[in-house]
């Protein structure tokens, strides 16, 4: 017979073996109502755990009522409005149905989504693509540009993409983002480098579709002029890595972290599909707009925390340097977050090797156990939102998973298993 040590460490070691034998590829685009597990006409997906609309913070509900006059089921807000709060509208969190997305998170019916495949498992994971900055709805900033943009994505961008991808034969992502860490991507706030990659991958696919040449110059510039292109295919890819450690028996590995402007949840293997909350915290180390500062902010909001829970962004800042003022000092701050993680995860990924750390692997599994001991918490690289102008992001920073998630994932385990026999 095996003490219970003993069955957490075996079924850990399953847990990251899983993650790290995943091999995402982008395959495809399609619509989501078309694809997307569960998802209906009268649906919005949202980031982070459950929230009723009542609850919902207010740059994820100018979201939901963008995402619903684009739909065509409002004319404007009070519509929207009047839908939410009839209930006529069913909202569902993007982790309940093999999909994420950024910040607010939303995906409604007829959005095109990123497809992504799994080798290895088989399954796939779902996005939107990324709308880049100015009024949009990953930021909860919706106006007449905002609708326009999502129409010409659905219209235009995604049937290009579509023809591309095909093109192509499928865009395996660990490639790219082992490249990207190599230029100074840490994979979540920097992905300058990984959507360069990107864009060097399928311009010779591109350019021989049949389209218009005016769509593949849109198409081309779309892609080029926005940075973070890359980073809702990061997501899909880390999605598919840590839904593959779920559910396996007497495991502690965290396989999602996730928040809604609310609440801050997380997952855990060994537990299934209940998410462990906390209210969601503020960013208070944050680069901010000029005139905005930490009054302004909403709290912490996105699906993107799953490239953490996989072991990039804030667990890999020390890849890159251009994130360093984000750590609050300087560049051995950003060494020292990355280092800092080791404690509270149980293997390095050598498919991602950190350049200035002799090339070491990027730290992965975050033990539940080890959070709750050290007192070490996750560290996030996240973007601001105004909390209530509609102004969509003011800033960008760092910030710490809640303990409270852990203790709370820690008594249910100890529950769960009878640790207190």
């Amino acid at each position: 017979m095996k003490y219970l040590g003993e069955r957490i460490n075996e079924a850990n070691k399953i847990a990251v073996e899983r993650i790290l034998s995943v091999e995402p590829v982008f395959i495809d685009v399609d619509t989501a109502i078309k694809v997307i597990p569960g998802m209906t006409p009268n649906t919005v997906l949202h980031a982070g755990p459950p929230v009723e609309w009542e609850r919902m913070c207010d740059p994820m509900k100018r979201a939901v009522r963008g995402a619903l006059i684009f739909e065509g089921l409002a004319s404007d807000d009070r519509q929207a409005e009047d839908l939410m709060r009839t209930k006529k509208v069913k909202l569902s969190p993007n982790h309940h149905h093999d999909a994420v997305g950024p910040m607010t998170g939303i995906i409604s019916p007829s959005m095109p989504v990123i497809v992504t495949k799994d080798l290895t498992f088989g399954k796939t994971a779902y996005s939107t693509f990324n709308e880049g900055g100015g009024k949009v709805l990953w930021f909860g900033a919706v106006g007449k540009e905002t609708i326009d943009r999502l129409k010409w994505m659905r219209d235009v961008f995604a049937p290009a993409m579509k023809k591309t991808v095909a093109k192509t034969g499928g865009i395996p992502i660990w490639n790219i983002l082992a490249q990207g860490i190599q230029m100074g991507d840490e994979c979540h706030n920097r992905h300058a480098a990984s959507t360069n990659i990107f864009l060097k991958n399928i311009v010779e696919p591109l350019i021989s579709i049949d389209s218009p040449t005016e769509v593949l110059i849109q198409t081309y510039r779309f892609i080029a002029g926005n940075s973070h292109f890359f980073l809702n295919l990061t997501m899909t890819g880390c999605k598919l890595a840590m839904d593959a450690a779920r559910d396996i028996k007497d495991s502690t590995v965290v396989t999602a972290m996730s928040r809604n402007g609310t609440d801050f949840g997380i997952r855990v293997s060994g537990l299934g599909d209940t998410w462990f909350t906390a209210s969601a915290p503020f960013l208070l180390d944050a680069l901010y707009n000029p005139g905005y500062g930490p009054d302004d902010g909403a709290p912490d909001i996105g699906d993107s925390s799953i490239i953490e829970t996989m072991g990039l962004g804030g667990f890999a800042i020390a890849a890159a340097p251009a994130m360093a003022s984000f750590a609050g000092g300087g560049f051995q701050e950003a060494v020292e977050i990355t280092k800092q993680m080791d404690r509270i995860t149980i293997a390095r990924n050598p498919k991602f090797a950190i350049p200035v750390l002799d090339f070491e692997g990027t730290r992965t599994g975050i033990d539940i156990r080890k959070v709750v001991e050290t007192g070490v918490l996750p560290s996030i690289n996240s973007a601001v939102v105004h909390k209530s102008s509609g102004t969509g992001q003011i800033g960008a920073g760092i910030v710490k998973a809640p303990y409270e998630c852990f203790t709370k994932a820690i008594m249910a385990f100890g529950e769960k298993y009878n640790l207190a026999a």
